[in-house]
């Protein structure tokens, strides 16, 4: 879906939850996000994909990874990696009680919208592998949307220092020995 007002476009994917057992003594299970899927079954949240003793992996939920035009220069940045990536974020959910205590939040293939919500801490974020497809497709937004920035060097503003000492003596002044 691309929309030419606002130079934005998304597409949405499935994002993959793994929960592992722990090995911390004051956790039982680790949960983290371990891939997208292109084209996400109609599902609902949470339903299990694989499992075995030590791990079950679900697909929690299919979010949209939109696009925007000021992001083209993280976007280019990511695709030059050797593997490009996507960032996954969950956040703490409301239900307490429930048996799933994350909530899928956001994908991005920003490296700088994932730095914000790594930032507050409060946020599991974790970068899982691009697929293909969906390198594809975001090659082509930067394509048709980065604007190169030219790169202007400030000039400095002069200094008066007598204006800047607002009538006042310093408070430190250099004595020559007589």
């Amino acid at each position: 879906m691309r929309s030419i007002e606002t130079k934005e476009a998304s597409i949405t994917l499935g994002v993959i939850v793994e929960k592992r057992r722990s090995t911390h003594p004051w956790a039982d299970w680790i949960w983290k996000p371990v891939a997208v899927l292109c084209n996400p079954p109609k599902a609902e949240p949470w339903s299990e994909l694989v499992s075995d003793d030590e791990y079950i992996r679900y697909h929690a939920a299919s979010l949209p990874l939109i696009l925007y035009h000021k992001e083209t220069e993280a976007l280019t940045l990511n695709l030059m990696l050797p593997q490009p990536e996507l960032y996954v974020v969950l956040r703490n959910g409301e239900d307490l009680d429930s048996e799933f205590p994350y909530e899928p939040h956001l994908v991005t293939a920003s490296s700088y919208d994932a730095q914000d919500y790594t930032d507050a801490g409060d946020d599991i974020v974790e970068k899982v592998e691009m697929p293909e497809p969906i390198a594809a497709f975001v090659q082509a937004f930067v394509e048709e949307h980065h604007v190169e920035e030219k790169f202007i060097k400030r000039r400095r503003d002069r200094l008066n220092v007598e204006e800047q000492k607002f009538g006042k003596l310093p408070i430190f002044q250099t004595h020559t020995k007589h």
